[in-house]
């Protein structure tokens, strides 16, 4: 799969790129902010994780887009699952600090073979 990971921390980045690689998948993209994001959309993702709080906002506009692309997308955050809007509740949501495994199970979670 080719995955979009957008996270602000250069050290959580590295470390979601790792798990993913470590899966055998594709990373397009490690973005730090929402407009390098919106750069990347274009890139036709099968799976993002997103944190909710960067530098320029919060996430949820990514992650409408995302969702009416048909792009599935968990987010990664150390904010509040109930932050999250109510249309965007649905999604998988992993609470940082994360295991492994709740990334790769994320990878899964709509069927595919993640790793």
């Amino acid at each position: 799969m080719r995955i979009l990971i957008l996270e602000d921390d250069p050290l959580i980045g590295l470390d979601l790129l790792g798990i993913v690689q470590g899966c055998g998948h594709d990373v397009i993209g490690v973005c730090p902010t929402l407009d390098s994001m919106r750069q990347h959309l274009g890139a036709e993702p099968d799976f993002a994780f997103l944190d909710v709080d960067l530098p320029d906002g919060k996430s949820f506009d990514i992650a409408t887009r995302l969702e009416e692309r048909g792009v599935p997308f968990a987010f990664v955050s150390a904010s509040r699952r109930g932050d999250v809007p109510e249309h965007l509740r649905h999604a998988h949501f992993i609470a940082k600090p994360y295991a492994d495994v709740a990334i790769r199970n994320a990878l899964n979670s709509d069927g595919r073979v993640a790793c």
